[in-house]
């Protein structure tokens, strides 16, 4: 008998046995004997027997697979962002101990996430699912959760009722950047961040002010400069430094690639970050790796924190008690010394940037 193309009917009927007692056994099931199901087993894969997943998946309700939602259309995609690539590296593992295959659900706008998922979940494509780029009001996680379909936030939000969620900790990134840049005699610290309604900007946000105010720094609403998410909108941002009527000494940027337009921009006006104009970037990231001077940033293990994300998909799907508070966890990241920051010298020789920073 060739090894290709073996079903169960064509195992059975090598052992001479029903169908139905060749199932029974190739399941583990009580009312077959243990010799049995050896003699089955030895005989599946000595012939090379693959089962029928989706008939299984079909009569067990199961898929045994976990979706992803990922989107396609903003600035760290365009730059050759590797965060999921990252992520997946750690959460594959985690999720192949169980069985379980991890698929991807590229997507675009807002709107087009929240259609994508719907059709997932209306065609029973996964068992569970991870939804990223969590907005302030996500309409995915109310229908996840009317659905009760087992899920995980890659964030936080606002919606919905208790939920499991991982996220990274921008609140404690917002703190220590300021923190670190009132140390170095900054007064005027500007915030780089995005036009797009995710909830972590809002978090960011709010920590920033709050550090500002803690530290005794002006919280000028003018210091808060929204971008759009691409490439274009990093070099506006720098724009929008240079022609500040009163000008930051430093900045934060809430996507570390933000730095790649405003270290271009910056060179072609004859300015330095870390001699000029102080910068701290969100996350360590190879795509921004080779800038020069070196970001000053935050850094975490993403392998880790993509095997976390598994276990607590897991957890959802696996759980005993359904009924257990669903976990909820934050990923604190540790700042990672550059060369783009700098100690702010009120007697610098750049006018561009220096104009009335010391009010």
């Amino acid at each position: 008998m060739g090894r290709q193309g073996i079903g169960i009917r064509d195992l059975a009927r090598h052992l001479g046995l029903a169908v139905s007692t060749v199932s029974r056994a190739m399941n583990d099931r009580g009312d077959v004997s243990a010799a049995t199901r050896k003699l089955v087993r030895d005989a599946a894969l000595t012939l090379g027997y693959v089962p029928d997943q989706s008939g299984r998946s079909l009569r067990q309700g199961t898929t045994n697979t976990i979706a992803l939602t990922m989107r396609t259309d903003i600035s760290r995609t365009a730059a050759g962002e590797t965060f999921f690539l990252a992520l997946c590296g750690g959460l594959q593992p985690v999720l192949a101990a169980h069985d379980l295959d991890l698929v991807i659900l590229p997507c675009g706008s807002v709107e087009e996430q929240e259609r994508s998922l719907r059709r997932a979940v209306e065609r029973r494509l996964a068992d569970g699912f991870i939804i990223s780029d969590t907005q302030r009001h996500d309409s995915r996680i109310d229908f996840l959760i009317e659905r009760g379909v087992p899920f995980v936030a890659l964030g936080r939000s606002l919606s919905g009722g208790a939920h499991a969620w991982l996220d990274l900790d921008f609140a404690g990134v917002a703190t220590q950047a300021v923190e670190h840049l009132a140390m170095l005699g900054h007064r005027r610290i500007a915030l780089g961040t995005t036009l797009r309604d995710v909830n972590h900007g809002h978090v960011f946000l709010e920590a920033y002010q709050a550090a500002l105010r803690h530290h005794g720094l002006p919280d000028d609403p003018a210091l808060v400069l929204r971008v759009a998410d691409t490439l274009e909108g990093s070099r506006d941002l720098a724009d929008m430094l240079l022609a500040m009527p009163k000008p930051a000494t430093a900045v934060i940027l809430i996507q570390e690639t933000m730095a790649i337009g405003l270290y271009e921009r910056l060179g072609q006006a004859g300015l330095r970050p870390g001699r000029d104009l102080a910068v701290i970037g969100f996350r360590e990231n190879q795509v921004v790796a080779h800038l020069d001077p070196a970001l000053t940033c935050f850094r975490f293990s993403l392998r880790e924190y993509g095997a976390r994300l598994g276990e607590i998909m897991v957890g959802r799907i696996k759980a005993a008690d359904p009924s257990r508070p669903p976990v909820q966890e934050l990923w604190p990241m540790t700042l990672r010394p550059g060369g783009s920051d700098m100690r702010f010298d009120v007697e610098a020789s750049v006018p561009h940037l220096r104009r009335d920073a010391a009010g």
